[in-house]
């Protein structure tokens, strides 16, 4: 017996339903509108988080030009020596517009660590409160500001004179670190400024350009992995250990003689003071005694006082 095949499917099939083609042509018509609607958003976001700072960087207008930092550490008990370091400091930056960060250890939350690393927030605290300012020198509490005469931005930073006066192809660990200051740095290119003494890297008075290169070295100075180390000087040890070891800090820092922004009052640990020098720094010196720093002071209180009733 046979069976009637079943019938052939039509080799002309009916065309799709009118009511699927319709959502396409609205998507198409509208894809020009949304994709720059999307592009502009963008825009917005990239602008207000700072992508026309072309890569991160801001314009810093340089006012004011520099602003001093010292921490002042809670325990001192000579009041009459941290007002006359006080009035050392707001004597200098009022006579130049710089600007001041007087602060104090206690300040700062520094998680159990010496109150030494306070000056490395101090500096990140500065940078902060005058975004604007185009240089940052710390200097020690135990310090006086002697010449009021030079600017830091001239006589520190200026370019012409770190090309002069930096260190190159120096062991930034002396005597004999393998690790030396570049060659071929050009003083416009450099962004940290420090000094050697008899023992090292000497942190008690130094100087750093503003810019993202600025928060991120003392971002990485103040590192939890490095105060964890328990170096025995502390903070100067980290510094030690990062300018070694980092080269995108060590490519950026100028090592200046030292009586260029740190000299010491005695010759016992570097360079010893002598008249004209911009500062001098009481090294080492006590609480207490015949060298506590007060009396030390002492020695440059009236120096200090007549260089500026002239200046």
């Amino acid at each position: 017996m046979h069976y009637a095949y079943p019938s052939r499917k039509s080799s002309n099939p009916p065309p799709y339903l009118p009511r699927s083609s319709r959502i396409p042509r609205i998507r198409r018509s509208h894809l020009r509108t949304i994709a720059l609607l999307g592009l502009a958003v963008i825009g917005l976001i990239w602008l207000f988080s700072g992508g026309s700072r072309h890569a991160g960087h801001r314009t810093i207008s340089g006012k004011p030009p520099v602003v001093l930092v010292t921490v002042f550490d809670d325990k001192s008990e000579d009041s009459l020596y941290i007002k006359n370091i006080r009035e050392n400091r707001m004597q200098y930056a009022e006579k130049h517009g710089y600007g001041t960060l007087l602060t104090k250890t206690s300040d700062y939350d520094l998680k159990g660590s010496p109150t030494s690393w306070a000056k490395v927030v101090a500096m990140r605290h500065a940078l902060t409160k005058y975004p604007d300012c185009k240089y940052i020198w710390y200097l020690d509490q135990n310090a006086l500001i002697m010449n009021p005469h030079l600017k830091v931005e001239d006589y520190v930073m200026g370019a012409s004179k770190l090309e002069s006066n930096m260190l190159k192809d120096l062991p930034v660990v002396p005597p004999d670190s393998i690790i030396k200051t570049f060659m071929h740095l050009k003083g416009e290119d450099v962004e940290f400024v420090l000094t050697q003494d008899k023992e090292g890297l000497a942190s008690g008075s130094f100087v750093v350009k503003n810019g993202d290169w600025a928060k991120f070295f003392l971002d990485t100075w103040f590192d939890p992995l490095y105060r964890s180390y328990n170096f025995q000087k502390a903070e100067t040890h980290a510094l030690e250990h990062i300018v070694q070891w980092h080269p995108t800090i060590l490519s950026k820092l100028a090592i200046v003689p030292q009586r260029i922004i740190n000299a010491y009052s005695s010759n016992d640990h570097g360079e010893q003071y002598k008249d004209g020098d911009i500062a001098v720094v009481f090294a080492r010196c006590s609480g207490t005694g015949d060298k506590s720093c007060a009396k030390e002071a002492e020695r440059f209180s009236q120096q200090w006082r007549t260089s500026f009733s002239r200046a």
